[in-house]
């Protein structure tokens, strides 16, 4: 296995930042060659990133045959889009290292938990920016000033795609933080836009995933339990309708029993303290793990 941790730093970056990778080592003996890759991007309401939603779901989809990332990305006092430009390098780097490491460039999946899901819904977003672009290839410009296009109207497309792409392959969304809206998980938002930009509507309304989503967002899984008091189920929700309003295929799970951070749901990512072993959603993973098979083998 490679296992790395490769500086993805950007302006306005926290110290910590980094990517962490799992990639699997595929000798000759392997009929299957290069691999897809899952980028995991942990929950924890923009204030932290939750060591449940990382390395142990890194290690899960290692022994399913998928190359693994984790990337551990800035949280408050850090603001958008930072976070966005830290994942978007992230999938970019993979991708140039695609030959070096056995990866497929056209397999790589982002999975999220929380609000780690809302910023891999982001990227699904606003991959084709070219804000994001430009932030991503510059060393130099001010990310507050990319950030404020979103806002003003002029975050155009991008020009026609080189050698790599930022955007993911598909979307993997664990009880998401989704909309800015009514069912709101206002942390988040809080932690995200800070003081200055989470009361302005027109922020608010850019970070509602579900107003965002295009005909070009990537193929999604998602799932959700209805007991999920922290984050709403009528996020996901949301999301499943906007995603169906946009012609995107999505595979939805909605399990009646679970608290919100359930991790892999069972005893591998339970904290000792909380209730994050839920039965029914424990199988998760295996839904997964089929929907990700038929997606390897799609052109």
């Amino acid at each position: 296995m490679i296992h790395d941790r490769i500086d993805i730093r950007t302006e306005g970056s926290e110290a910590c930042v980094h990517l962490d990778t799992y990639i699997l080592n595929i000798t000759d003996i392997f009929r299957t060659q290069a691999r897809p890759l899952i980028i995991v991007v942990p929950g924890g309401g923009y204030a932290h990133t939750s060591d449940r939603e990382a390395e142990p779901i890194a290690l899960t989809l290692n022994a399913m045959g998928y190359h693994a990332a984790v990337l551990r990305y800035s949280c408050a006092p850090a603001r958008f889009p930072v976070q966005l430009i830290e994942l978007a390098k992230s999938l970019r780097f993979l991708r140039e290292q695609a030959a070096s490491w056995k990866i497929r460039p056209d397999k790589i999946g982002v999975l999220g938990f929380s609000a780690g899901a809302h910023l891999a819904a982001c990227l699904g977003c606003y991959y084709d920016t070219l804000w994001l672009r430009e932030a991503v290839e510059s060393k130099t410009s001010s990310m507050t000033s990319k950030a404020i296009s979103l806002v003003s109207g002029t975050a155009q497309a991008a020009p026609a795609p080189d050698s790599y792409s930022l955007r993911p392959d598909c979307e993997i969304l664990c009880y998401p933080v989704i909309t800015a809206g009514e069912y709101a998980h206002r942390g988040s938002f809080d932690n995200l836009l800070g003081p200055e930009r989470c009361e302005d509507r027109a922020w608010l309304d850019r970070m509602s995933i579900e107003r965002q989503v295009k005909t070009d967002f990537p193929k999604t899984f998602l799932w959700h339990t209805m007991d999920d008091h922290s984050v709403p189920v009528q996020n996901s929700l949301l999301m499943a309708q906007a995603l169906a309003a946009a012609g995107i295929s999505c595979e939805y799970h909605l399990f009646e029993h679970g608290t919100h951070g359930l991790g892999l749901a069972d005893w591998r990512t339970h904290s000792g303290v909380g209730d994050e072993v839920s039965e029914g959603a424990a199988i998760w993973p295996e839904l997964l793990r089929t929907w990700l098979d038929r997606w390897a083998v799609e052109d």
